[in-house]
């Protein structure tokens, strides 16, 4: 039986589509939703549902009762994020669910230093813990989305350009889909047990790369520019962005520019069985 937590967000609705299409019947698919509402969300698959919250240890152990595999997604509210999947893994050992796949995050070290430390340093925790469950356990150490990439474009590229103080850093930006597809797989197959895996793209991109991709695609001169970063955060702020938005664009692009993301291999074409899609083919999409 395999169990998906955020069974209801784009990455867990894409798992589902993607076991399903491989062949894994809908009865051995069981989603986490928060509520009654969120699981009509999932009717669609007809895929079972069970009812349970990360703030609530107990609800998720009723949960987890009698399941094979857990795809443990990390939760989306950053300042409760810590504890929630301290009750996740909790819930887990109480439940003797046998294997974790958890989705954690590409970095290039461990530093809790890093420019997007609040973030970093509960996916590096998040992962010594379950090590210290002593739960089986596979963690997709997953690249920055691709689909996050007008966040760093801006809404209207093609008109303004690239603005954005990422000087010549590199990133394996990757598709959500691309990532969903590696889980489905590590969820249906063995030899994934107590392994870390670089779900990255095959290839680091810089902006002055995807610049020159835009221009081949759209026909226009598109421009790059990186400005010093406190020009950068005072744009931002003039144009109306909460600071705690600010705060989070910023340490993204800042590790984007001193290489804290960019990659030395790629686990996800194995995971996949072929190449994943590149930044040709993801700023087609973008356009």
């Amino acid at each position: 039986m395999i169990f998906l937590t955020g069974a209801t967000g784009h990455f867990g609705k894409a798992t589902i589509e993607f076991l399903l299409i491989k062949g894994i019947p809908a009865a051995n698919i069981i989603g986490l939703a928060r509520n009654e509402e969120k699981a009509k969300e999932l009717e669609k698959y007809g895929i079972q549902f069970r009812i349970g919250d990360y703030d609530d240890v107990t609800s998720l152990i009723k949960a987890f009762q009698g399941i094979e595999k857990l795809l443990f997604i990390s939760g989306s509210d950053v300042f409760k994020r810590d504890a929630q999947h301290v009750n996740v893994i909790d819930a887990a050992m109480e439940a003797k669910v046998p294997h974790i796949i958890y989705t954690s995050f590409f970095r290039k070290d461990d530093s809790p230093d890093s420019p997007i430390a609040t973030i970093a340093n509960t996916h590096i925790n998040t992962e010594r813990n379950i090590i210290k469950s002593g739960i089986t356990y596979t963690f997709l150490q997953n690249a920055l989305y691709a689909e996050a990439m007008p966040m760093f474009l801006g809404p209207d590229v093609t008109h303004t350009g690239i603005y954005t103080p990422a000087g010549d850093g590199k990133a394996p930006f990757t598709t959500r889909k691309d990532l969903a597809e590696a889980a489905a797989n590590v969820l249906i197959q063995g030899g994934h047990e107590n392994k870390y895996y670089k779900t990255v793209n095959i290839e680091n991109y810089s902006f002055h790369e995807i610049a020159r991709l835009l221009t081949e695609l759209t026909g226009k001169e598109i421009h790059y520019m990186s400005p010093d970063p406190s020009e950068y955060k005072e744009t931002l702020k003039k144009a109306g962005m909460p600071d705690a938005s600010i705060a989070g664009v910023t340490g993204f692009i800042e590790g984007i520019r001193v290489g804290y993301f960019e990659a030395d291999h790629s686990d996800l074409e194995i995971l996949l069985g072929r190449k994943p899609a590149g930044m040709k083919e993801i700023l087609k999409a973008y356009i």
